[in-house]
């Protein structure tokens, strides 16, 4: 048995998907969710729920977002579930974690279904719109990952810059110049495509290089 949390702002949306989701007899409760913080809230109390998310109309700030989340709860399951998303937004779930099924609000009722029962099932389900934007799209899943390729020692000083320790304090530890470690600072923010060190953390949390945990969202 597990719980629903429903985190999607539109009425006619929450009303379709609640009379869906009392078909399930494995669903043992139905919580809605304004926010964020509410997720995180109702996730607290049982870390194992299935949350379905209209992610366009919520408060996450990127894909990165909801990965950290995921990781602060691994064994809850998603269920995103809106009127469009982008193919980076896609590809950042789809080849970063298994926990997610992608429905787009366009797909029948029996897609729908089935990623209900993919997501208690603790399986990935991805509707037949997105399998297909996967599929055509020119990027392969190589190419994506080729997009975030830091060396041993960039992953040892984003660990390092994720823990709040400053760049002389970093040059300290590593027997390295003030130089040397701002310039490994600049790459791999640059590698990353990020602009500051809270994206670079995100980041972080999600190669696995700091405790989610330790991170509040």
């Amino acid at each position: 048995m597990k719980d629903l949390i429903l985190a999607d702002n539109q009425d006619i949306s929450r009303i379709g998907l609640k009379t869906l989701a009392v078909t399930f007899d494995a669903i043992s409760s139905i919580h809605v969710a304004r926010n964020k913080k509410e997720i995180v809230k109702y996730l607290m109390n049982n870390s194992e729920s299935i949350i379905i998310l209209d992610y366009v109309l919520f408060d996450f700030a990127s894909a990165n977002e909801l990965l950290i989340m995921q990781q602060r709860f691994p064994q809850s399951r998603w269920i995103i579930f809106s009127e469009e998303l982008s193919n980076s937004f896609i590809k950042t779930l789809v080849f970063s974690n298994s926990s997610f099924c992608i429905i787009l609000k366009s797909c029948s009722t029996k897609e729908i279904k089935m990623a209900f029962t993919a997501a208690l099932q603790n399986d990935r389900y991805l509707c037949n719109q997105i399998t297909d934007m996967l599929v055509n799209s020119k990027d392969s899943l190589e190419e994506f990952l080729r997009a975030e390729p830091l060396t041993s020692t960039e992953k040892d000083i984003l660990r390092s810059m994720a823990q709040g320790k400053t760049t002389k304090e970093i040059a300290y530890e590593r027997n390295s110049s003030f130089h040397t470690v701002t310039t490994h600072r600049k790459n791999i923010f640059r590698k990353l495509n990020v602009n500051n060190l809270h994206e670079a953390t995100k980041y972080a949390i999600r190669a696995g290089l700091i405790d989610a945990a330790d991170y509040y969202i």
